[in-house]
C-alpha cells in the first residue's frame, strides 16, 4: 500500500502505508468476518503461473467460485481472462477508472460491448485476436472524454530523447505513467463488481449469448432480486457474413491467378477466424466502410491485388491441404457495392488503389494497416 494509492482504497488507513495490499485487505476482512480463511499470494499473475495460482484448494479440492480481475497491466489482464475463459472459470473484469468522474455511467456488459477507455479497448482487441469475442462480463464506464476532463497527454519529444520510456518501469512491460484517478470511482467499480459476484453466486445465473444479456434469478428468496443488465445487439451474424465474404474473395482471387479454373479453389481455407473478423470490423474500422463510412451491407476484401501466388499447398492427394496466404493487414472494410467496383478495377483490373481512391481514403487504410500490425503479433 502506497501513500499515492491511499485515496482510493476503502479498507486502508494511513497506518497501512508500506504494508502489502493483500495483507491489508486480510486484516480488514478478519475484523469483519473472523471465520473466513485466506490464501494470500503476493505475486504478479502471469500465464505460466496460472495453473498454480488458480488451482483448487488443497484442503477441499474446490475450484474458485469466482475470479475478480482488477489488474491494470494489459498483458497479465489478458492472460488471466483468457485462462478463465478457456477453463470455464466464472470471472468478471473491471476496466479503467482513470479519468472517469460520473458514477452513473458505470455499467456491466459483455467484453464485446465495452467502450470508451483505453484499458477496455486494448483488452478487447487482444482477446478478439485470441479468439475470445464474448462471454466475459465486464464493468466499464460509458463516459466520454471531453473538454476540461482529465486525460493522459502524449509525452513531449524531449522525453523520448532521454532514452527508452519502458526502462523507467519497475517490471518489464509495466506501466510507467498513471492516469489521474478520482478517489470515489474505483470504489464504485468495486461495488459493482461485488454486486455482480453476489448475484451470480447467490442466485441462478442465466447468460443469453445471442444478446449478451446477463440475467439473474434467486430461487431461495420469496421476492428475489431479478437483475437484467442492458442488452447489446449481437453481432455474430454480421461476423459470419464478413467471414463468408473473405472466403469468397480468396476463392475469386485464386481463380483469377489460375486462369479461371473453378476446381482449383475447392477446399481452399483462409487463415482468418471470427475473432479476427470482429477485431477488424469493430476495432479497426468501427463497423464502417473505409471508403464512404456507410454501415450496411459490408464486406471485407483485399486492398491490393496480390503480386505473387496466394495458394499454399501442403501434402498430396487425399491428404492435400490448400490455404491462402492472407494476412489481416491485407483486408479492408467496405460496402458490397464498393467491393464489387473494387474487385473489377483493382483485384481483376490493372489499377492501384491510389489511382481509384482519394488521398484521404488511402491514408486511412495505411493508418489502419499500421494499427493492425501492432496487434497481429498477438494472434
Amino acid at each position: 500500500m502506497t501513500l499515492s494509492s491511499l485515496n482510493r482504497h476503502a479498507v486502508a488507513t494511513l497506518a497501512d502505508v508500506g504494508i502489502p495490499k493483500v495483507q491489508c485487505l486480510k486484516k480488514r476482512l478478519l475484523a469483519i468476518t473472523p471465520w473466513v480463511h485466506f490464501d494470500l499470494r503476493q505475486e504478479k499473475f502471469w500465464d505460466q503461473a496460472a495453473d498454480r495460482l488458480l488451482e483448487p484448494w488443497k484442503d477441499t479440492g474446490r475450484k474458485p467460485d469466482f475470479v475478480v480481475d482488477a489488474i491494470d497491466n494489459i498483458d497479465t489482464k489478458v492472460a488471466l481472462l483468457k485462462y478463465c475463459h478457456d477453463h470455464t472459470l466464472p470471472v468478471i473484469s473491471a476496466m479503467g477508472a482513470g479519468c472517469k468522474s460520473d458514477p452513473t455511467r458505470i455499467i456491466v456488459g459483455d467484453i464485446g460491448t465495452s467502450t470508451e477507455d483505453g484499458l477496455s479497448r486494448s483488452t478487447r482487441r487482444r482477446l478478439k485476436l485470441l479468439g475470445v469475442t464474448k462471454g466475459i462480463p465486464t464493468v466499464y464506464s460509458t463516459e466520454k472524454t471531453g473538454e476540461g476532463k482529465a486525460e493522459l497527454l502524449p509525452l513531449p519529444e524531449d522525453e523520448f530523447q532521454k532514452g527508452q520510456v519502458g526502462d523507467l518501469g519497475v517490471l518489464p512491460d509495466f506501466r510507467v505513467r498513471i492516469l489521474p484517478v478520482l478517489g470515489t470511482m474505483p470504489a464504485v467499480f468495486g461495488y459493482t463488481v461485488a454486486n455482480h459476484v453476489i448475484l451470480s453466486i447467490s442466485g441462478t445465473w442465466q447468460y443469453n449469448e445471442s444478446m449478451y444479456d446477463c440475467r439473474y434469478r434467486f430461487a431461495n428468496l420469496r421476492t428475489g432480486y431479478p437483475h437484467d443488465y442492458l442488452p447489446a445487439k449481437g453481432r455474430e451474424k454480421m461476423y459470419e457474413g464478413l467471414l463468408a465474404s473473405v472466403q469468397g474473395g480468396e476463392e475469386k482471387v485464386l481463380r483469377y491467378q489460375t486462369g479461371g479454373d473453378p476446381s482449383i479453389s475447392v477446399g481452399l481455407k483462409t487463415p482468418i477466424t471470427t475473432g479476427d473478423i470482429a477485431f477488424l470490423a469493430e476495432e479497426i474500422y468501427r463497423g464502417r466502410s473505409v471508403v464512404t463510412g456507410l454501415t450496411t451491407r459490408l464486406v471485407l476484401t483485399r486492398w491490393r491485388k496480390p503480386t505473387a501466388p496466394i495458394l499454399i499447398k501442403i501434402g498430396e492427394g487425399s491428404d492435400e491441404q490448400k490455404s491462402s496466404n492472407l494476412k489481416l493487414s491485407d483486408l479492408v472494410l467496405m460496402t458490397k457495392e464498393e467491393g464489387t467496383r473494387h474487385d473489377k478495377l483493382i483485384l481483376r483490373g490493372d489499377k492501384q488503389p491510389e489511382e481509384v481512391y482519394d488521398a484521404e481514403t488511402a491514408a486511412k487504410v495505411e493508418a489502419a494497416q499500421k494499427e493492425i500490425a501492432l496487434y497481429e503479433k498477438y494472434r
